[in-house]
């Protein structure tokens, strides 16, 4: 769901990026539209959060992210694309789905360890 921007925080570490989008959320209406993480950026874990949405909206929340971050841990890069070609969309669907893909694990997950518990009982 491209609006009119994409919005890109690479950090180091999962701790600074859920810190930048946080703030990213807090300060514009965006959305998440994906993440990645990447073993070996910067001889370290690097977290890449993807936000969308309308272009002065992605240029605030990626900037508050940005030194939320900072707060927390390191930025190695961050990015607004203003009014991406349409094929960016393809890229966006696929991060959607890698979203859906993972809450359904921690929901499968949640449940096995509740269904576990209440055999120990």
């Amino acid at each position: 769901m491209l609006n009119a921007a994409l919005g890109l925080i690479e950090t180091v570490g999962l701790s600074a990026a859920a810190a930048a989008l946080d703030a990213a959320a807090d300060t514009a209406d965006v959305k998440l539209v994906g993440y990645e993480k990447v073993i070996g950026a910067g001889k370290s874990v690097s977290v890449t959060i993807n936000l969308a949405g309308d272009v002065a909206a992605v240029r605030a929340a990626v900037d508050s992210g940005v030194i939320a971050a900072n707060k927390v841990g390191r930025v190695l890069s961050s990015r607004v694309i203003p009014r991406p070609h349409s094929d960016v969309q393809k890229l966006i669907d696929q991060f959607n789905k890698n979203i859906k893909k993972s809450q359904n694990e921690e929901d499968r997950n949640r449940t096995d360890k509740v269904e576990k518990e209440a055999e120990l009982e």
